[in-house]
């Protein structure tokens, strides 16, 4: 996780920043700890809550909340600092925040796992807002956690305020296009950074590491635009056809019919038997000789051990922190195009931008108007970060980086 600093470290060896600026990049503005009680099975059980609120440059602190044994105040102020890059790469009015509560909420009745998120907002409630901090889903968090937060922050503030949480159901003012929001966003990047690299979406051929939700809108957005998605992996492994696979009917086969990815085979070319498609390890997808290859699962997956064996000509980052600094490098030697997580993903926060604009205009967009405002903002944000690494030399991760700390440290300046 520590890599976001290595990060921040080389664009401001690239921009000449001076160690005060420097500091001021990594240094959150607030650290929130709090203890959450929980009345239960006849005793108090105290939990402990974070918030961390990374930078206010660009407009209010944005970013998740989860509920997971392992959160703590180290990984929320790297989450939250990730997220500051990630909306200003996206050029929205936001900076990144993040937090939880270290819970497992598995051990939880959903009245008891409503009763802490109440008790933890009325805990931080005086430092989130729609024009303060922005709270989304996260790992173990959904709309029913954002309806109980909102809820429990109007009856605190005496008054609506949709825009306070995003992630919301539709009913309870989300935006529509959220779901398809991190895929679409990183197909419309792939298809501008590959048009720059001289070749074509149609028929290339692409690797998906992760069929949840990220992974499955992309690889829907990626066939309608031609590509040819020949593997896919979740946590029970990973099919390969040469051929391609039919996106829609896996995951309707997957998702909808509740079946094993492993024991799925819908080639492209139809009349194949199951045991025509390979099974893969999720590490053995990763090596297949593709042109696009994307983790899009969980953080660490391309590291110094295998970062020489990937045989793509194109990494797309849907995960954050899916490469480690070092192999990095190493893809880099072997003249492999990464497109970093903070442009790869940030289809995902823009839309959540989207939501708190409607609520907070007072607006309803259709689907089609946030997706063709989805296209806009990440077109934009690709060709710029696809120019300043050709005009500063450098990668398309440390050109991302570049542009995210000029524009914060920029506002900082006034």
């Amino acid at each position: 996780m520590l890599s976001v600093d290595t990060y921040i470290n080389e664009a401001a060896r690239h921009l000449k920043l001076r160690p005060d600026e420097l500091e001021l990049l990594h240094t959150p503005e607030r650290v929130i700890e709090v203890a959450v009680p929980l009345r239960r099975r006849g005793k108090t059980e105290i939990y402990r809550g974070y918030r961390i609120q990374h930078s206010s440059a660009l407009g209010p602190y944005k970013g998740g909340l989860r509920y997971h044994p392992d959160v703590s105040m180290d990984e929320a102020r790297i989450l939250a600092s990730l997220m500051t890059w990630k909306c200003a790469v996206a050029g929205l009015p936001f900076c990144g925040g993040k937090g939880g509560i270290a819970v497992d909420p598995s051990t939880l009745s959903e009245k008891e796992l409503e009763a802490l998120t109440r008790a933890y907002i009325r805990l931080i409630a005086d430092t989130i807002g729609p024009d303060k901090d922005v709270p989304a889903p996260d790992v173990n968090t959904n709309p029913k956690v954002m309806a109980w937060i909102r809820d429990e922050y109007e009856k605190i503030v005496g008054k609506k305020a949709p825009g306070v949480v995003t992630g919301k159901a539709i009913e309870d003012g989300g935006s529509e296009g959220r779901e398809e929001a991190t895929g679409e966003g990183g197909a419309i990047v792939l298809a501008h950074i590959i048009k720059n690299e001289k070749f074509r979406m149609k028929n290339i051929r692409v690797a998906i590491q992760g069929f949840g939700n990220v992974g499955s809108h992309l690889a829907l957005a990626l066939e309608r635009m031609g590509a040819n998605v020949v593997a896919i992996s979740d946590h029970s492994g990973a099919i390969y056809h040469p051929e391609g696979l039919k996106v829609h009917d896996t995951l309707n086969s997957v998702h909808w019919e509740g079946k094993k990815l492993a024991r799925t085979c819908h080639c492209a070319a139809g009349g194949c038997k199951i045991d025509d498609c390979h099974k893969l390890t999720n590490q053995e997808l990763l090596e297949l000789p593709v042109d696009v290859l994307v983790p899009a699962a969980i953080d660490n997956q391309i590291t110094r051990d295998n970062a020489h064996k990937i045989k793509a000509k194109v990494v797309l980052e849907m995960a954050n922190n899916p490469t480690t600094p070092v192999a990095d490098k190493i893809l880099h030697r072997c003249g492999i195009k990464v497109i970093p997580d903070i442009l790869a993903n940030a289809g995902g926060v823009t839309v959540s931008y989207f939501e708190w604009l409607q609520n907070q205009k007072r607006q309803k967009w259709s689907k089609s108007k946030v997706l063709s405002e989805l296209d806009k903002y990440i077109s934009r944000a690709a060709r710029q970060v696809w120019q300043k690494s050709q005009s500063a030399k450098t990668t398309l991760r440390t050109a991302a980086y570049i542009i995210a700390v000029e524009r914060v440290l920029d506002a900082t300046r006034g």
